[in-house]
């Protein structure tokens, strides 16, 4: 059995601000001391910085083979939309236009008409969809691209809300409603929720949103809310039912078996670099990053004491192994640089393992592996290495989404009463759970005074409230990002 090292005491890096005295500034100061981004020369924007992009290509990686296994395949529209088709659904431009971004010059002289730079896609898609479906043979048409969109944001922080940011956003057609429904449900659990859970070890609640939460233009929509470590909520992805209503703007139809011309039910769904905000703020502690293993860029860090070809060699050969096993490994080889600021920096970064090796762990045989969830150390013999990391790295995984569970479930509370939900959410800082008829409509305006919102809407069991009504409902009541 593996025997617990000496660990030296440890205290609070004291460059980042506790989560406990400023929780905003912690964030910030996470995101500038582990280098994932910095602030864009224009208002609102953001420069992914190389460790931030690895992760972000890690999420994309994760989600689009899921998207795919689902049906979907990628596609690229263009960033410019005619001004004129947003305003073919008048819900939708309403619900966007507080955010756009218009281009009425290009070339040196004023276009013709003004091209709006993408705030989501649903309009340019139909005018293709439109002259791409014919046939029931054509559906169903299943869609997803990868881009960039800008929505004018007045209160930015980085990846949270940023006026421009990197989402993928799916957009499907189909032979009827109960399909497009089925399909929408099916991103929001199989592709959302499974990655939310499975990979980023996330414990999401899955809810339906209320009318005033609504996508602009959707007639339902379905979301995955989370719980930050402050206790405020999450919205990480939606995926939307959009009935027929953009079809009837362009035209979108399809002749069915019987010769019918048919306006398809669409849907459309989307998770952006908000995600990362996500990871951050979920798991997160004062030492920085905490990085479930499945999702860490690098998820184990050989880190060598002292300058030695002997301990290099060692640590070269185990590296090797540890990636023929399938970990994702580096060597910190920089003795130049003192331990202590190498281990700061390895743990702000979030590494799920590291392995320390010098002088003393090469004359025992052993090596020294620390763990960034628990920051716990413990001394294994050097020849059980390759065994005991992957094993290792599957317990921090699943300790990591068990500890976020444990915390959510201790920051919910049932109330009976709008004032008493109002009060539990903010003075517990967490979630309160009230039966939607104690609410209504007036209800969530008067909670809007608060700063609370309704996140959404689930049922006592936990199911997906699929075809229910609002009066047998449990909301979910919250501040939020």
């Amino acid at each position: 059995m593996p025997q617990p090292a000496n660990t030296p005491k440890q205290g609070k890096v004291s460059s980042i601000t506790s989560q406990q005295a400023d929780f905003p500034a912690w964030y910030q100061d996470v995101i500038s001391k582990t280098e994932l981004a910095d602030n864009g020369p224009v208002r609102g924007t953001m420069v992914i910085r190389p460790y931030g992009y690895a992760l972000w290509e890690r999420i994309q990686g994760e989600l689009d083979e899921r998207i795919k296994a689902a049906g979907a395949q990628n596609a690229y529209f263009p960033l410019l939309i005619p001004e004129s088709y947003l305003h073919r659904e008048s819900e939708h431009v309403e619900g966007f236009s507080p955010e756009l971004a218009v281009v009425t010059h290009g070339g040196g002289r004023e276009l013709e008409e003004p091209a709006v730079v993408r705030p989501t896609s649903e309009t340019i898609i139909n005018a293709y969809f439109a002259k791409w479906i014919q046939s029931y043979r054509d559906l169903p048409l299943l869609i997803n691209q990868w881009a960039n969109v800008v929505r004018w944001e007045l209160r930015p922080r980085l990846f949270l809300r940023t006026t421009e940011f990197l989402w993928q956003e799916g957009h499907t057609a189909h032979a009827s409603a109960e399909e497009a429904r089925d399909y929408a449900i099916k991103i929001l659990q199989e592709v959302y929720e499974d990655f939310m859970v499975h990979v980023m070890a996330v414990p999401v609640i899955t809810g339906r949103k209320t009318a005033r939460e609504r996508f602009p233009g959707a007639e339902e929509s379905w979301t995955c809310e989370g719980m930050m470590r402050d206790g405020k909520a999450l919205q990480m992805g939606t995926s939307h039912e959009l009935g027929q209503r953009f079809s009837n703007m362009f035209g979108t139809t399809f002749q069915t078996p019987e010769g019918v011309d048919t306006h398809v039910w669409q849907t459309s769904w989307g998770v952006s670099t908000r995600l990362l905000g996500a990871l951050i703020m979920a798991h997160g502690d004062d030492y920085g990053l905490r990085l479930p293993p499945e999702l860490a860029p690098i998820q184990v860090v050989i880190i060598l004491i002292s300058p030695d070809s002997t301990i290099e060699a060692t640590g070269m050969q185990l590296m090797q192994e540890l990636k023929e096993a399938g970990c994702r490994v580096e060597m910190d080889s920089d003795t130049h640089t003192s331990y202590g600021r190498r281990v700061t920096n390895w743990e702000l970064k979030g590494v799920p393992v590291r392995i320390e090796m010098g002088q003393r762990e090469l004359d025992t045989g052993n090596v020294t592996i620390a763990l960034r969830d628990t920051r716990e150390k413990q001394s294994i013999p050097v020849t059980s290495t390759v065994t005991v990391v992957p094993k290792t790295l599957s317990s921090i995984q699943h300790g990591m989404l068990k500890q976020a569970q444990s915390f959510r479930d201790e920051h919910t509370y049932p109330a009976t009463t709008l004032e008493d939900a109002a009060e539990k959410a903010i003075e517990g800082k967490g979630f309160a759970t009230i039966p939607w008829s104690k609410v209504g409509d007036k209800g969530e305006e008067r909670l809007a005074e608060s700063g609370l919102t309704v996140r959404c809407l689930v049922t006592e069991d936990g199911s997906l409230p699929v075809g229910m009504d609002e009066k047998d409902l449990l909301a979910i009541i919250a501040k939020a990002y």
